[in-house]
């Protein structure tokens, strides 16, 4: 199925031949998504080519899956997207928009003649800074629930005798975030120099001009009120000396780490889990941790919160607050209002019409089922024992005059699961059209396209084995205690839509819960979903961190900050005597415009954000509001402290015609540090790779043949 999606063709006009075509080409795919930077984000349409239907799509995902990606340097982009959505679905739409950005800020570089290698080291060694930078904005996940969970006998601000804020007092993030939030609060009082890598800026410097440097290291003492260890955040600097030691090749961000979360069992519950009263805890635990991290989705907050009110107990007993993603599944049912959504014990799923009436009749009772892991197909073979298309197995005893084929192996499966009394099959693949016919005519339920966890949660609650063929079946590999129901909404009726109708399968303590979305729109069915796995993956992802970023633009405002005091540092003369003996010395002359560069496309992120959450009517005026905030955090003597003080405020880049300014409001958004620092690298080294995949070609040894030729003006030699 292909998608068009108009944007595209429009953007690739302004290509120009003499400048870097991969970049050029990463600056226009990427410009594509731009409205999907931010909470408040805008929707996209895609148009089938072939039956006309439109989706609606907010995800830099769908997006990359929808257009016809034909260059080497868009399928790249797509790779890359990819890698990053499977690992940790969340930081697509960022990733997208800074591969843009830096894309754009790389050919303003080029444009200046700045060397291919000071490039790559440069903006290499930055966004390092940047990373071990930010680390003093990590917020443990401990003392975020206990913030959401509780709004009384906040400890205030730390003071010293003096009447400052003391150090302890602010090197630890949360504890700007403590205080009693009423109006008889206690101010805070910055100190000019807590929590403030400034003096270690240098080492940048150091490492960048300086390669006898070796490794350096940039290192804070972070220590919490009231604890008496205190542990450092420490970061190794990569050596800059040598710009062929930074070769970037296939770059390890392509690649992803997925591991599949342990699955575990819970008791059964029936009936619905819907809203937040499903949480025991009221007003605390995992659900509201979810709503900072749902950056604007209520309707998967409430979901997320059942999920959690569900699995914490449990959590809680293992020792381990971690969300078993491998417990839950999804199904969307079209025709109901949004406001239906809820999540229901066991697994939901639509089924035919007749199915429904096979339900009707099983009325509750126990029912014994069968796992299949593959199709229930004649010609299906498992890996490895496909059969060659072209090739006739004349060995087969052949099919009986009259009859159809494939009427022996249906009557004999159907026999087999006769004879052991299989009233349900679960199958992991497809189920052919004939069988499926025959199942429902001998009153057996058969189910297709049953991913893997759901197989394994009704193998662990119904001692069903799985089998590969229905004639490996024996008396051991089926189950029992199951149970099929149609499936009801939460005013109790029955949900009948003519075409396919939702019904639950259940077992006693099972551990498998299903989110059930609802839409009345067909086209924002695969949106639904899309957020709901993105909010999950944030708080999976913050549970396994074990921290958080404070959001809405904190963190990049930071490295804003951090890069433009790099910048403006003057690099030192060269005068070392293995810098003279290394062919670098050039570097620290492109320094501050290379890092420049890489400003640049926080401030554009910056920019884009504050326009689409509406808090800027334009670019121009969002671009003075962040140079606004960069000169307030550069007089306060801490950027890293102005920013966690405004973040506690309630946002770092609010407009200032809000009507109570000095209000301090409770937390409301919070990132993921994996998946953001992570997103980074990866737009970083995709725009480094293309940008040196393409002056390895220009700059080949048979440069000078292309230099004389009439083609070389189409060229841009560096």
């Amino acid at each position: 199925m292909q998608f068009r999606c108009c944007p595209l063709p429009m953007a690739f006009r302004d290509v120009n031949a003499r400048r870097h075509t991969g970049l050029q080409q990463l600056s226009a795919l990427a410009s594509t998504g731009r409205t999907f930077l931010g909470p408040m984000k805008s929707h996209k349409f895609i148009v089938d080519d072939i039956t006309n239907q439109s989706t609606l799509i907010c995800s830099a995902v769908r997006l990359m899956e929808s257009l016809d990606l034909t260059s080497a340097a868009g399928q790249l982009l797509n790779e890359t997207i990819q890698a990053q959505n499977k690992e940790f679905k969340t930081g697509v739409s960022t990733l997208l928009f800074l591969v843009g950005a830096w894309s754009s800020a790389v050919l303003e570089c080029l444009q200046q003649n700045v060397p291919v290698p000071a490039i790559v080291s440069v903006m290499s060694e930055g966004l390092d800074s940047c990373c071990e930078r930010v680390q003093c904005l990590q917020m443990p996940i401990d003392h975020v629930k206990k913030e959401l969970c509780s709004r009384r006998d906040r400890p205030k601000a730390f003071e010293s005798k003096t009447g400052q804020a003391g150090r302890d007092g602010l090197t630890n993030p949360w504890n700007l975030l403590c205080f009693q939030r009423d109006h008889s609060a206690t101010e805070l009082v910055i100190p000019i120099n807590s929590c403030s890598h400034q003096g270690d800026d240098c080492n940048f410097n150091k490492l960048l001009v300086s390669p006898s440097a070796g490794i350096g290291s940039v290192a804070s003492v972070v220590k919490a009120v009231g604890d008496r260890s205190s542990s450092a955040l420490s970061g190794s600097g990569v050596t800059a000396s040598s710009c062929l030691a930074r070769k970037l090749t296939h770059s390890r961000h392509f690649s992803t780490l997925g591991k599949s979360p342990s699955a575990s069992q819970h008791g059964h519950v029936q009936g619905h889990l819907s809203g937040p009263s499903a949480d025991p805890c009221g007003s605390c635990g995992l659900g509201h941790l979810a709503v900072a991290l749902s950056h604007g989705n209520q309707t998967s907050v409430k979901l997320l919160q059942s999920i959690a009110a569900y699995q914490q107990e449990r959590a809680e007993r293992s020792g381990s607050a971690q969300v078993n993603i491998a417990e839950i599944v999804t199904c969307c049912v079209l025709g109901l209002p949004e406001s239906y959504s809820c999540v229901s014990p066991g697994f939901v799923t639509l089924v035919s019409p007749e199915q429904a009436t096979l339900i009707k009749h099983f009325a509750d009772k126990p029912l014994r089922v069968l796992l299949v892991d593959g199709d229930l197909a004649e010609e299906y073979r498992h890996l490895g024992f496909n059969r060659p298309p072209n090739v006739r197995t004349i060995l087969e005893r052949p099919s009986p005059q009259g009859g159809r084929a494939g009427d022996v192996w249906l009557s004999r499966m159907s026999d087999i699961l006769m004879s052991f009394e299989v009233n349900l099959v679960l199958v992991k693949g497809n189920v052919c059209k004939n069988f499926m016919e025959r199942c429902i005519a001998g009153r057996i339920l058969a189910i297709g396209c049953v991913a893997r966890d759901v197989l394994r949660a009704f193998g662990a609650a119904t001692g069903a084995q799985a089998v590969t063929y229905l004639s490996q079946l024996n008396a051991s590999s089926v189950g029992s205690g199951a149970r099929a129901e149609l499936w009801e909404s939460s005013d109790g009726r029955a949900v009948d839509l003519a075409e396919l109708l939702p019904a639950r399968i259940s077992a006693g303590g099972i551990a498998l819960l299903t989110a059930v979305l609802t839409t009345a729109l067909p086209s924002k069915a695969q949106l639904l979903e899309d957020q709901f796995w993105a909010l999950l993956y944030r708080l999976h992802h913050a549970l396994k961190d074990g921290k958080v970023f404070p959001g809405g633009g904190a963190v990049e405002l930071l490295c804003l900050s951090h890069i433009q005091a790099l910048a403006e540092q003057p690099g030192r003369p060269g005068s070392d005597r293995a810098v003279r003996e290394l062919p670098i010395p050039w570097l620290a002359e492109y320094k501050s415009i290379v890092l420049q560069a890489l400003a640049s496309g926080w401030k554009r992120y910056l920019s884009v954000l504050l326009c689409n959450t509406a808090k800027a009517s334009s670019e121009l005026e969002a671009g003075a509001s962040v140079d606004h905030h960069l000169q307030k955090a550069a007089a306060c003597g801490s950027p890293s402290a102005y920013i966690l003080e405004e973040f506690r405020r309630g946002g770092v880049l609010r407009s200032g015609c809000e009507p109570f300014p000095d209000q301090v409001t409770d937390l409301k958004v919070c990132d993921n540090v994996a998946a953001k620092t992570e997103a980074w690298r990866r737009a970083l080294d995709l725009v480094l790779l293309v940008l040196q995949t393409d002056a390895e070609i220009i700059t080949g040894p048979r440069g000078n043949q292309i230099l004389n030729s009439p083609l070389s003006s189409e060229f841009m030699f560096l």
